[in-house]
């Protein structure tokens, strides 16, 4: 995992939390934001953003797909941070 990513792992699951409108309690680090969350795209499309803005980085379009857990948005952060 990216420093970064580990060292603010707490606020990105606080970015989660907002935009998905759940507790945090309820995010594990693979919870399905779709399948166990009740997220909807538009949903992951706001996090995605949120995100981007939060941590001033543009993620790749390709990788949209695998923001559906934490570890996913850990994973795709990680690679948006080392590439910036």
């Amino acid at each position: 995992m990216n420093k970064l990513v580990a060292e603010r792992a707490d606020d990105i699951k606080a970015v989660v939390c907002r935009v998905l409108e759940v507790d945090a309690d309820r995010v594990g680090p693979a919870d399905h934001f779709v399948d166990d969350l009740g997220a909807d795209s538009m949903k992951l499309i706001e996090l995605l953003a949120n995100l981007e803005i939060e941590f001033d980085v543009e993620v790749d379009p390709a990788r949209f797909e695998r923001l559906v857990d934490l570890d996913g948005v850990h994973a795709v952060l990680g690679e948006a941070l080392d590439g910036a």
